[in-house]
Parts: C-alpha cells; structure tokens; sequence
C-alpha cells in the first residue's frame, strides 16, 4: 500500500555527503534557500490573485534544507522569518505556523523515519496545530472569513483531514525535487 511504503535511504546518504562539503558551500546553499523562501513568501502579497498560488511554494526550499541537514533546515526557517519581519511584515503570520512549519516538519520527518505515513502524519499534525494557532489563538483568519474562531470538532477535523492530503502531495513534491538536486549538491 502506498502509505505504508519505505523512503528510500537516500536522504540518509545525501545527507551524509552534504557534510563533507566545506561549511562556506553548506551556508551559501542555506542562504540561497531562505532568499528562495522568503521571495515565494512574500509573492502573495506583491502580487496579489497570482501570488496567492505562488506561496504556498514557500514551503520547499524550508523542506529541502531540512531533508539535506537538520541544521541547514531549522537555520532557513528562523532565517526566512527574520527576513520576512524586515522585508515583508504582513506575512509574517502565516509563514512561521503554516508553509514554514509544515517544511520544517516534514524535513525532519524524513530524516527520523523511513514510512510514508509517519513522515504526511507529522507535517500534517504540525500544519493542523500551525492554523489552529493562528485560527484560535491569535483570531487571524487564515481560512478566510467563511470559518468561525470560535472553536468547532467539525472544523478541526476538516483541516487536518486537509492536512494530510496536502502533505501527501507535499512529500511527493519534496521527494521528487531531491531526487534532482542530490546530483548537484552531493557530488
């Protein structure tokens, strides 16, 4: 069954290749993902209708430094917020609890274990977690106005059930731009 299908070892072995490069090529490469992220980030609100497509895909360059070294990816993170404070404060609410924890999550999933269904679960129930923060806890409406801030079993389970399948296409989108960028960066 797919969910229940193993990662292949190759983001153990890209990461244990990443390490040899010199520090200066691991920090330019991180640098590199956080002007990446903070850029579609800030996408939907320069450009606004079109944008709103375009940042969602924040969340792969948080993604792919976390799958290459925990470090890299948890520095792009906090990185990408602190550029986003400085360059484009309006979205700095919905970057760290959504695009960029779901990345980070799902990025550390993959380094810790191996199943496809662990690894969705735990982008999923940080994404969930993530708008249930923004939605209950700060009353930022995230989901638009057609959801309430007041708290409902009904809507907690639609978003996590929107989670998971989001985080299905997201570990197939991750795994397949790995699979790409290991040639360039591990060789």
């Amino acid at each position: 069954m797919y969910f229940f299908k193993s990662i292949s070892d190759d983001v153990r072995f890209a990461q244990l290749e990443f390490r040899k490069h010199t520090k200066t090529m691991r920090l330019a490469f991180g640098a590199f993902l956080v002007c990446i992220a903070a850029a579609l980030q800030a996408a939907g609100g320069v450009l606004p209708g079109v944008g709103y497509f375009i940042s969602p895909f924040a969340t792969l360059p948080i993604l792919i430094g976390a799958m290459f070294s925990l470090q890299m990816g948890v520095m792009s993170y906090f990185l990408t917020i602190l550029l986003l404070f400085i360059l484009f404060p309006s979205e700095l609410m919905v970057f760290p609890f959504t695009t960029g924890l779901m990345g980070i999550g799902i990025g550390i999933a993959f380094s810790f274990f191996k199943k496809r269904f662990i690894i969705i679960s735990v982008g999923a129930i940080l994404l969930t977690i993530g708008i249930m923060i923004l939605l209950y806890v700060f009353s930022f409406p995230v989901l638009g106005p057609a959801v309430s801030s007041s708290f409902s079993l009904l809507t907690a389970g639609s978003i996590f059930l929107f989670s998971f399948l989001y985080n299905c296409l997201w570990v197939e989108i991750a795994l397949f731009f790995f699979k790409k960028l290991k040639t360039f960066i591990t060789y």
